[in-house]
């Protein structure tokens, strides 16, 4: 089975989870006996032995603007945005995705979210394999619900509407495709995201955040929150849930991890609300930091307003945190040792954060009970999904 595969990236030059999704799942699908040709827009990435990763720029990624989903769903369509060069990018992406085709022997075309359906679509009308679009986010998704860009909304309809399959990370992220695009449900595939916990890099013995260790030794607990700082993400909503917290558990810290466009938007609201003291901004992270800002939280909360899956609250789970999630979100579809609630509803999301912090016997069994479950999460029954996929699709004339 020979899959063309189309993605804008992949570790260690991803700017989140798609990323590292596509990497954990092209591995699993080479333990099926899957050949993977993975296209992405530039070079730099260490070779790998189960899949062919080719470039179409030269260009090492850290020398090159590279954009993400959301960076271009975020910016206003007001003339001056897409930029002449994303669309010289996306343009030779596609173009050389086209020059692929036309030379390598495949039986499936399968692209990632919306910045490569342009390329599958056009790789699907030059070489007559079928297209498999894979949809990790929904434009209307990193809008939180809003409009969004609609640039990238016309490429996202017209992608859809020419695949032959469409693969949802979540139920949720499904019903939303249907909606947004009125695709029939049943042209629409779970296949739910999964982590492999021996891709992680094992817990610190020494954790980078010796201040916060200091002070929880001084009774203080660390609430930390990792993601990208956009008004998807919900962030608004936990510091204003953090006001209430502090309020009646003053001795807490929130530890906000990550970068975006809302970074000073949220620095001012928590100075607006009086808790600045209280809450500290790492900006984006790697690496020990990265993984210490699990480590060193006795609760995680991902409270996204809308989150097709959402692998964080897993990899809190793989270094010892109990998580707090959005109702909103795919992975509280399939991860039951989790604390849920509504984005929206900023009272109970406070309660709930307090209850934890309050009872250490809680904490400590949300904890064990999310590390327990994690053993029976793995990419390989999402990977079988996917080649059952394939199998039923190749050879259908398009």
């Amino acid at each position: 089975m020979k899959i063309l595969m189309l993605g804008w990236e992949l570790p260690p030059h991803n700017s989140g989870g798609l990323g590292v999704a596509c990497y954990q799942l092209c591995q699993a699908l080479s333990k099926q006996n899957v050949d993977i040709k993975f296209v992405v827009p530039h070079s730099g990435h260490t070779p790998v032995d189960f899949m062919d990763i080719v470039p179409t720029s030269s260009n090492l990624a850290s020398d090159t603007v590279l954009y993400s989903s959301y960076d271009v769903s975020n910016i206003s369509h007001n003339g001056s945005w897409p930029s002449e060069e994303f669309m010289d990018q996306h343009e030779h992406y596609a173009r050389t995705v086209s020059e692929i085709v036309q030379n390598t022997d495949i039986d499936i075309i399968h692209a990632h979210d919306w910045l490569t359906l342009k390329a599958g679509a056009r790789a699907k009308l030059l070489s007559g394999k079928p297209l498999i679009a894979h949809v990790h986010s929904v434009e209307s998704d990193r809008a939180a619900g809003n409009y969004g860009n609609p640039y990238v909304r016309e490429i996202e309809r017209l992608g859809l509407m020419q695949a032959d399959k469409i693969i949802a990370v979540s139920e949720h992220t499904r019903r939303i495709i249907s909606k947004d695009y009125d695709i029939p449900l049943d042209k629409i595939e779970v296949v739910h995201n999964s982590i492999d916990v021996n891709m992680l890099e094992p817990r610190s013995n020494d954790n980078v955040y010796t201040y916060l260790q200091v002070m929880q030794q001084q009774g203080y607990k660390v609430v930390s929150s990792i993601s990208r700082l956009t008004v998807q993400k919900g962030l608004t909503n936990l510091l204003q849930a953090a006001a209430k917290v502090i309020e009646k558990q003053p001795k807490t810290f929130f530890l906000i991890v990550g970068s975006g466009e809302q970074y000073t938007e949220l620095i001012e609201l928590a100075a607006q609300l009086g808790i600045s003291k209280n809450v500290l901004f790492t900006g984006f992270l790697r690496g020990q930091k990265w993984r210490d800002a699990f480590s060193i939280a006795d609760l995680f909360v991902m409270p996204s307003v809308s989150e097709p899956f959402g692998l964080t609250p897993l990899e809190a789970a793989a270094y010892g945190a109990p998580s707090l999630i959005s109702k909103q979100s795919g992975i509280a579809e399939v991860f039951n040792n989790a604390l849920k609630v509504d984005f929206w509803d900023i009272d109970e999301m406070a309660n709930q954060i307090v209850s934890v912090l309050q009872h250490d016997s809680f904490q400590e069994t949300l904890s064990q009970n999310a590390e327990e479950e994690l053993t029976g999460h793995s990419w390989e029954n999402s990977a079988i999904k996917l080649k059952n996929l394939y199998e039923h699709h190749k050879g259908i004339a398009v």
